[in-house]
């Protein structure tokens, strides 16, 4: 049987619906990491089917950090401007800007990182990998191991949330999209630092 205070809290940290926790649960044996694991694994179709969708609204959120020596500005977008004006929207909007100035990223996505900078870093790995003695096909996967890594260190998304590091931001976001139940993203940001 199923905790009623574990599916009320899974429940508001997903979005999902209550037979979908309660089979969840089920499943993990009333273990919450694993039922919100299974839940997730659930909901990322869910919130897949949203993609497509247009995020035209949303707002521009700021946030200063150091006694004014860095600051930042992040445009979150959703669906209707309904959501933009909750407070589950705004706090997350919140956690994106302290998360931009604590961790510095300088792309929002690895699709947004250019193609010469991509190739650079390849270089690179493959120079550090060149005199390894391992077959191509091993250093292959080294290389994209290390670029995994780098996408990681500069890409908003692939980012380890400062607040909870085992969660990255788009999980973080796919998680809002579930709990909003419309398209949730971030457009762009801009992060200012006194002096530079």
């Amino acid at each position: 049987m199923a905790d009623n205070s574990l599916i009320k809290e899974l429940r508001e940290l997903t979005g999902a619906g209550m037979v979908d926790i309660h089979e969840a649960l089920t499943e993990s044996g009333n273990d919450k990491e694993k039922a919100l694991e299974i839940l997730r694994k659930k909901g990322m179709t869910k919130v897949s089917k949203k993609a497509d969708r247009v995020a035209k609204e949303g707002l521009v959120e700021s946030y200063v950090h150091g006694g004014g020596r860095i600051g930042v500005l992040v445009e979150v977008n959703c669906e209707t401007d309904f959501v933009a004006r909750t407070e589950d929207f705004k706090n997350l909007a919140k956690e994106l800007a302290l998360h931009v100035a604590a961790a510095n990223p300088l792309y929002v996505s690895v699709e947004d990182v250019p193609a010469e900078v991509v190739e650079k870093e390849r270089e690179i790995y493959k120079e550090q990998s060149a005199g390894s003695g391992k077959p191509d096909g091993v250093i292959e996967k080294m290389i994209d191991g290390k670029l995994a890594k780098f996408y990681e260190e500069v890409c908003l998304l692939e980012q380890p949330f400062v607040k909870q590091p085992e969660k990255k931001i788009s999980e973080l976001i796919a998680e809002s999209t579930a709990k909003m139940g419309e398209k949730v993203q971030v457009s762009r940001f801009a992060r200012f630092v006194l002096g530079n």
